[in-house]
């Protein structure tokens, strides 16, 4: 993707800045339309985001129906035309035509064979520059939002003005400043009167201080737990660590927990309340109540300290114990630090694009990916969506130069 341009260096039909999923799923679809195509990466090298999150295996999507999988986003009407054209099964059969077999987990979670995300990148940038995409590298974009064809770029060798007919933004959100999503695209943003949602941390460890008793657990999982937030449940397992709370489990309800910083665990999901309480009441008088967790209820060491901790003093009644064991309240004073989530909630407003994702009052600049406010939890959904919304932006944008070309 760096070869030698035959065509002027400076002018293209599609300019995409940012090279994450959603900006080279967009530079993809624009070529694919017959443009000729750049992509402006303010960082040394591209999809450093992606990289990094494949990196304990690349979760790519999530097999479920498309009114379930929807039901995970809560901008879920404004994604839902862009996700019914790319959904899971366009996310398989994308990685399959880059030559990454893939597998689905027992959750339903797709991930590659090879679980890491560079064969696919590698493959991914092998394909683009066959189309003719050129990688523009340690290009950040300065703005301002303009309908002029001509873009600011600040550049090791000073500052650049690239030409293009249509412009896609694929900035990303605030969270991992040092992998490129920095946020500092709001600027411009703001500058041209553009409404913006403040970015919140999500997918994000809760905050919980700890007391002594629980320092022997530190980074040990919580496995097989049911949890619930404000009528929402999640179920999965959650690590703890020394500031708080961690994991699938919580990130699945952390928009919930954002609003009401409170959970019910339950701890023994296999056991019915019912079940339970008949449990108690049939305890040996001699069986101490941590051996009677242990060998009956089936708690690992982990669940008593955390039972322990969360229902202190612990009830000695059975509807007590039925309702620790079933309903642990566990509360949180709110998130860990926006650079160490996953990701972010929040961003440029729906009511800022029109349906083909082009900013309202600049015509021929797109967005695409998660800079725009919508929010999910991890198991896939973030991958997907960033290259669904890349996807239709990207074919927006060929669409919108090919309309003024026969103008």
């Amino acid at each position: 993707m760096d070869h030698v341009q035959t065509q002027p260096q400076d002018q293209f039909d599609v300019l995409v800045v940012g090279a994450g999923p959603a900006g080279l799923m967009a530079a993809e679809q624009a070529a694919r339309a017959g443009m000729r195509v750049a992509v402006a990466e303010a960082m040394p090298s591209p999809a450093r985001k992606f990289l990094m999150a494949g990196k304990s295996g690349l979760n790519l999507t999530k097999a479920e129906e498309p009114n379930a999988f929807l039901q995970h986003f809560d901008a879920s009407a404004a994604l839902k035309p862009i996700l019914l054209q790319f959904g899971p099964e366009d996310v398989i059969g994308f990685a399959e035509a880059l030559g990454q077999e893939v597998f689905t987990g027992s959750t339903g979670r797709i991930f590659p064979t090879c679980m890491k995300a560079s064969p696919l990148l590698r493959a991914w940038l092998a394909r683009l520059d066959a189309l003719g995409v050129i990688l523009l590298r340690r290009h950040r974009w300065t703005g301002p939002l303009t309908t002029d064809a001509q873009h600011l770029f600040d550049t090791p060798k000073g500052k650049v003005t690239l030409t293009a007919g249509a412009l896609i933004l694929a900035l990303g959100g605030a969270s991992w400043a040092r992998l490129g999503s920095d946020g500092a695209w709001q600027m411009p943003f703001t500058a041209a009167g553009m409404p913006l949602n403040p970015f919140q941390a999500s997918n994000v460890g809760m905050q919980r201080a700890w007391s002594d008793h629980m320092q022997p657990f530190f980074g040990q999982p919580v496995k097989n737990i049911e949890m619930t937030v404000s009528g929402q449940r999640s179920r999965g397992e959650f690590v703890i660590t020394q500031a708080g709370v961690e994991g699938g489990a919580i990130y699945a309800l952390g928009r919930m927990l954002r609003q009401t910083p409170l959970a019910r665990i339950d701890l023994a999901p296999q056991l019915s309340a019912k079940t339970l309480r008949t449990m108690i009441s049939n305890r040996k008088p001699k069986d101490s109540l941590s051996n009677f967790l242990r060998k009956s209820v089936k708690l690992d060491a982990t669940k008593r300290a955390l039972l322990f901790e969360l229902s202190h003093p612990m009830a000695r009644d059975i509807d007590g114990l039925v309702a620790a064991i079933k309903a642990a309240p566990l509360s949180v004073s709110g998130p860990r630090p926006m650079d160490e989530a996953i990701s972010t909630a929040g961003g440029l407003s729906w009511d800022a694009v029109t349906p083909e994702l082009m900013l309202r009052g600049v015509p021929g600049v797109f967005c695409a990916g998660e800079m725009l406010d919508w929010d999910a939890p991890t198991g896939g959904y973030l991958i997907t969506a960033s290259l669904a919304t890349g996807r239709w932006a990207g074919r927006a944008a060929a669409d919108y130069v090919s309309a003024k070309a026969r103008a």
